[in-house]
């Protein structure tokens, strides 16, 4: 016994992917947020140190203190100074050094008299960089110290250490982790009302199933509409009959009803030459053929007999080659020379190709890839759903394995499907 399961309903697919992207947008969000914020940080250290590096550079304290020769001096009057400064303006050293680079001051007082860790420039300049010393990596900034008289008489390091700037960014994961997670209860509230609104308006259908109730719609539309057409073509002749009948004009009366069954016909018998025949195919083309001579449309269809047989129901057929039609009359309703043809016949590789042509104005280069997608209409939106025809056109040939393209001068839509397998005989 065959078993089949019913998948996802197109609301779960929706909320599904909605989620999806709510958790990746977030995740790319919470990148972004610590990505800037370590850059921040970063940036903000290297301004911090170099304003405080350049401001204890030219301290007059300091170049007193560094024009004396006693170091000794200078630290017991510097070192307290420098912490003072570190404790507040949240770095981790100061160091004043000479212009070889003996330490004068340092946090760790075992380090003072040592040579500092770092690059020290070549000529009297202010340089930022990371430079791992006593302390640790740390992001640093040197300054000259001179005099009046220009001279150089030492330098000025100010630095904080990548570790406090990891601590940081550390203080600042909340905030962006909260960003983060208000972002994603953002996005999952926007998927649970497009779920409770998708579920609405398809119930609990799969995709698969909704694009086939999408396409019995447009089917029975399409039909119903060249149905109609048709009756009110045969209404009128037969009115025009009756009342040549009564004015006592049978000639024309019976030539009137003569045209009709000849125009019939010979579509007709197109459509019952082909050896794969579907009726309700046949019955479209013959719908479609009065609703072209309501429009004042030159309707020419030619239906090669070998064609195989399409691989599409008879509801995807109806709607695919109905849509294309509908559009092509539309088209055509534009033009001076007013004609739409729709042809039939078997591929070279063993195919089927539909071909419907019209002597519209054509479709822009730049949408022509456009008109197939969900919702996009050169015409204007109205009751009927614009938007809909082609993008559910491609999605049936698709589905079937074919292909559909669209081409100019004149303008034409070009469906190419695989022929049907075989039925196999029953015993």
């Amino acid at each position: 016994m065959a078993h089949t399961s019913r998948g996802r309903s197109t609301a779960s697919r929706v909320f599904a992917v909605l989620l999806v992207a709510a958790v990746v947008i977030g995740a790319l969000v919470a990148v972004f947020l610590v990505a800037e914020a370590q850059r921040s940080i970063r940036t903000e250290a290297e301004r911090v140190t170099a304003a405080i590096a350049a401001s204890f550079a030219s301290s007059p304290l300091v170049v007193d203190g560094l024009r004396s020769s006693d170091h000794d001096a200078a630290t017991r009057v510097l070192e307290p100074y420098s912490l003072g400064v570190i404790a507040g303006a949240g770095l981790d050293f100061i160091t004043v050094m000479t212009p070889g680079g003996t330490r004068i001051t340092h946090p760790d007082t075992d380090q003072i008299g040592g040579i500092y860790l770092g690059t020290i420039p070549a000529t009297p300049q202010t340089l930022t960089e990371e430079f791992t010393g006593t302390l640790g990596p740390s992001i640093r900034t040197i300054s000259p110290v001179i005099t009046p008289d220009g001279d150089l008489i030492g330098w000025v390091a100010a630095g904080v250490t990548t570790e406090s700037i990891t601590d940081t960014l550390i203080r600042r994961l909340p905030l962006t982790l909260g960003i983060t997670v208000a972002l994603i209860a953002l996005g999952v509230g926007g998927a649970i009302i497009a779920r409770r609104v998708t579920r609405r308006i398809t119930g609990d259908l799969p995709p698969g199933q909704l694009r086939d109730a999408v396409s019995s719609y447009e089917s029975i539309r399409t039909l119903g509409e060249a149905l109609r057409a048709q009756t009110h073509e045969h209404g009128n002749r037969m009115h025009a009959a009756v009342a040549l009948l009564e004015l006592g004009r049978r000639d024309e009366a019976i030539e009137i009803l003569t045209e009709t069954s000849r125009q019939s016909q010979s579509l007709v018998d197109q459509v019952t030459a082909r050896r794969h025949g579907d009726p309700a195919v046949g019955a479209l083309l013959l719908g479609k053929a009065s609703q072209a001579k309501e429009r004042g449309i030159d309707w020419r269809v030619h239906i090669e007999p070998d064609t195989p047989r399409t691989p599409l129901s008879p509801v995807d057929a109806v709607s695919v080659l109905g849509n294309l039609v509908d559009n092509a009359m539309d088209a055509a309703a534009e033009s001076d020379d007013r004609w739409v043809q729709v042809s039939l016949r078997p591929d070279d590789g063993a195919g089927i190709v539909l071909e419907v042509s019209d002597s519209g104005p054509g479709i822009p280069p730049a949408v022509r890839e456009r008109i197939f997608d969900q919702g996009y209409s050169t015409k204007p939106a109205d009751g009927n759903g614009r938007g809909i025809g082609l993008a559910l056109v491609r999605s049936v040939v698709t589905g079937a394995g074919g292909s559909v393209t669209v081409s100019d001068a004149p303008t034409t839509f070009r469906v190419i499907v695989p022929a049907a397998a075989p039925r196999r005989s029953t015993p």
